[in-house]
């Protein structure tokens, strides 16, 4: 069984930072990939940053410059800074990550956390 474990999330004002951190745990034999999502009420789903086992990151155009994501591989854990925080960040954040387990060395599967809720004031 696979867990990803969220922390961090708050109230802050606008302007303010806030880190958000995922500690992935479980019979991981190896993950490829992880990153951070938000869901706004009424609205969909979206991508604020990605990084691969590698190192790699991607980040929505809305968050550049703002935030970072980091990731501790030894740790199974990423991390998300956030900064100059806006009252629009304001949302559920949730981790995933792309993983191999132990148990299927051969197969990748997705998993998902159970959200920290992120509302920046105005």
């Amino acid at each position: 069984q696979v867990q990803l474990v969220e922390s961090g999330g708050g109230l802050v004002q606008a302007g303010g930072s806030l880190r958000v951190s995922c500690a992935a745990s479980g019979s991981i034999k190896r993950i490829n990939a992880m990153g951070w999502y938000r869901q706004a009420p009424g609205k969909q789903r979206e991508l604020v940053a990605s990084i691969t086992s590698g190192g790699n990151t991607n980040y929505a155009d809305s968050v550049k410059g703002r935030f970072t994501i980091s990731r501790d591989n030894a740790e199974n854990t990423i991390y998300l800074q956030m900064n100059s925080l806006k009252p629009e960040d304001t949302a559920v954040y949730y981790c995933n990550a792309r993983l191999v387990l132990e148990a299927h060395p051969y197969n990748e599967f997705l998993y998902w956390g159970q959200g920290t809720q992120v509302t920046v004031s105005s």
